[in-house]
């Protein structure tokens, strides 16, 4: 049976699987020995630096398994938190599925899970398949509760320059409802309510405004709250998160580090809101408290 497989993962841009860079620390030991990491060591030796590409997955995946006339749709959820899936056959010629697809089911963190067989009924005849996957993290169940969030640069002065519904890049659903906050790169981020760490990554390295190059390669933390919403700090300094995924974090926390990653004009921390609407990841309004008091976001832009 020939097989074609289509992966169509539509994830928020910071979601999808795109080559990254990574630096490489290599240092020589007092005795000798060379060590090879990818975190800066703690040594008092030379210590060298160089940079490789890196190719991670995507954080959804599919893989088919089984053998020529009866195939397997096994999906792998990589996030620390749920994630609803959406697995639809494309060009079929001789199969069946079971169930029917398409299908969308919501998935535990971290779960493996065979969604679909996929039979050729007629063994004397032609048989292939297409079949896309589409994958949205949280659950459709979420909502987001009226809570006060805190100031995410600990003791950092407050800086707007694109609040909600920025004309820059705060026009789209899954960030309308986000703030840009500038600050040095290096700031400590915090987080800014208590959660799990649902998903980290701290690997890229460079910012632009290319979208086609950058719009993918911002580094960052999502963090799920206890009523299904999740947060999202995202453009941080690369290899300066210290939280894991699955880890419970608390309000005031450290996480990282702001940076200049990805789709972005300079330093800056991007923060949003955001719930799974039924396979439409959507930002919401929310309240935060400042070092002075309430802030309001609900102008476009600030100095």
């Amino acid at each position: 049976m020939k097989t074609a497989v289509r992966l169509a993962l539509a994830l928020l841009a910071l979601h999808a699987a795109a080559a990254h860079s990574k630096k490489i620390y290599k240092f020589t030991d007092e005795a000798g020995v060379v060590h090879f990491t990818d975190r800066p060591p703690a040594t008092d030796r030379p210590v060298q630096e160089s940079v490789v590409k890196v190719e991670p997955g995507a954080m959804v995946q599919l893989r088919i398994e089984g053998h020529d006339s009866q195939r397997q749709a096994r999906v792998f959820n990589r996030f620390a938190g749920p994630a609803q899936v959406e697995l639809s056959v494309g060009d079929v010629r001789n199969i069946a599925t079971d169930p029917p697809l398409p299908l969308t089911v919501v998935m535990h963190a971290q779960e493996e899970r065979v969604l679909a067989s996929l039979q050729q009924t007629d063994r004397e005849q032609p048989a292939g398949f297409e079949l896309a996957l589409r994958a949205i993290p949280g659950s459709p169940d979420a909502h987001h509760d009226d809570v006060e969030y805190g100031w995410p640069l600990a003791g950092y002065p407050v800086r707007i320059h694109q609040g909600f519904d920025g004309a820059f890049s705060h026009s789209g659903e899954e960030s309308r409802y986000a703030i840009d906050a500038a600050a040095e790169e290096g700031t400590s981020v915090v987080a800014a309510r208590d959660g799990v760490v649902m998903e980290v990554q701290d690997d890229y390295y460079g910012a632009g405004l290319d979208k086609e190059k950058f719009a993918t390669r911002a580094n960052v933390v999502r963090v799920l709250h206890k009523d299904g919403s999740m947060a999202v700090y995202a453009h941080l300094k690369p290899e300066s998160v210290g939280v894991q995924a699955g880890k419970y974090v608390y309000a005031g926390q450290k996480l990282g580090e702001s940076g200049n990653t990805g789709y972005s004009t300079g330093p800056h921390l991007h923060f949003c809101v955001q719930v799974n609407r039924g396979m439409r990841l959507v930002s919401v309004p929310f309240r935060m408290r400042g070092p002075d008091g309430p802030l309001d976001f609900s102008s476009p832009s600030a100095p």
